[in-house]
């Protein structure tokens, strides 16, 4: 049971990429996310120990640690692809997975729990797309199902998001038919399609061939300008200094150092930092 400020948790039963346009939710405060002391362990192994952050809307967060660090699992936490055992995230004010009744959080049931994650798109290091349907129809599913467009607007929004990502020529391909980067390529296309504030990208190149790291990238960095809010989960430190606004730095559950870019890679103050860095540089 969680007792993180004075809330408990009570669960139910069981081709070349054109510009992403920009948008204004910065401006406007849309997608601001409030992590507050979240634990999560598994048995005995303590995969999150007390983390607390908070992530400005429209900025662009890359968590960076060792295997096993919890950046994963952290990443899940905020859009409740995985349960916490004490603690609570907040995404503009409201609770994630929750609501709050005086002073305790219940969990939502699940049909609430995914009209929540319409707004919190998530790409998988392994891509997931459906594979007995081709690319027009895995960007067009969700909007349509979740009522956000009739089936001609979400065809029109679908093209412009192959335009975004350079594949239109691929709308009538199947997922098997497509090389990796294109895959995670469509994957990002797909979580954008529902019009999200906030993006989760948990190691979106780590499946790819290291020729193809390249065009994922670019993508993100141009989703960068966007106005959504990002927060990557990546071992490309390159990337990470070209893109990030703030770096959190994460060992054994929990976060050792953050800051912006330069200040994170270039003069870490902890030696943690600086002996992976050393490693992975």
């Amino acid at each position: 049971m969680s007792e993180a400020f004075d809330l408990f948790v009570n669960r139910p039963a069981p081709d070349a990429p054109r510009p992403i346009k920009r948008v204004t939710r910065h401006a406007q405060n849309v997608g601001r996310i409030e992590i507050n002391n979240l634990s999560k362990s598994y048995g005995a192994f303590k995969a999150l120990n007390n983390v607390s952050l908070s992530i400005e809307p429209g900025t662009v967060t890359v968590i960076l640690g060792p295997s096993g660090s919890g950046k994963s699992t952290l990443l899940r936490t905020i859009n409740h692809l995985e349960r916490v055992d004490e603690g609570f995230i907040q995404i503009d004010g409201d609770y994630v997975g929750y609501r709050r009744k005086g002073d305790k959080l219940y969990e939502l049931k699940e049909k609430a729990i995914l009209k929540q994650r319409i707004h919190c798109g998530y790409v998988f290091q392994n891509f997931n797309l459906f594979p007995h349907m081709t690319v027009l129809d895995n960007l067009i599913e969700a909007p349509i199902v979740h009522g956000l467009f009739k089936r001609k607007q979400a065809i029109e929004r679908a093209y412009e998001l192959l335009d975004t990502v350079g594949l239109r020529d691929k709308a009538h391909a199947w997922p098997r038919h497509l090389s990796g980067g294109q895959q995670q390529r469509i994957a990002i296309a797909r979580a954008l399609a529902l019009n999200p504030k906030v993006m989760l990208f948990d190691e979106p190149t780590s499946a790819l061939d290291p020729e193809l790291v390249g065009e994922v990238l670019d993508v993100i960095k141009k989703l960068a300008d966007s106005g959504v809010t990002l927060v990557v989960v990546t071992h490309e430190i390159g990337f990470a200094r070209q893109v990030a606004d703030r770096v959190v730095f994460m060992v054994d559950g929990s976060v050792v150092e953050t800051g912006s870019a330069s200040q994170v890679l270039d003069n870490p103050r902890h030696q943690r930092t600086r002996r992976f860095l050393e490693k992975v540089l």
